[in-house]
C-alpha cells in the first residue's frame, strides 16, 4: 500500500478520488453533528481539517485497491474476471 503509483494516471486518480471523499466525508460529518460553530476558534479548524483528512484515507484506500484488482486480471478476459468475482463473493 505504501508505495509510488505505477502510472501517473493511477496517481491523477487517485488525488482526483482522494479530494472527492476527503470534501465529501469532511462536509457530512460538520453538517450532520453540526460543527459549524468550531469555525470561530484555531483549534476547532485544526479539529475540522483532521476530519477531512480521516475522510479521505478511504478514498486514496479504494483507488490502490482497485487498481491493483485490475493489475491482477491482465490478460484475462471478461467471463473469466466475472467467474472469479462471483467465487470470491460466494466464500
Amino acid at each position: 500500500m505504501m508505495r509510488f503509483p505505477r502510472s501517473p494516471l493511477e496517481w491523477a486518480v487517485g488525488l482526483i478520488c482522494t479530494v472527492v471523499s476527503s470534501l465529501a466525508g469532511g462536509s457530512f460529518i460538520i453538517v450532520r453533528w453540526g460543527l459549524h460553530e468550531w469555525v470561530t476558534d484555531i483549534w476547532g479548524m485544526i479539529a475540522l481539517g483532521g476530519f477531512f483528512f480521516v475522510c479521505g484515507l478511504p478514498g486514496w484506500a479504494i483507488v490502490r485497491w482497485t487498481f491493483n484488482f485490475i493489475n491482477r486480471q491482465e490478460g484475462k478476459t471478461i467471463v473469466e474476471v466475472v467467474k472469479e468475482l462471483k467465487k470470491v463473493k460466494d466464500e
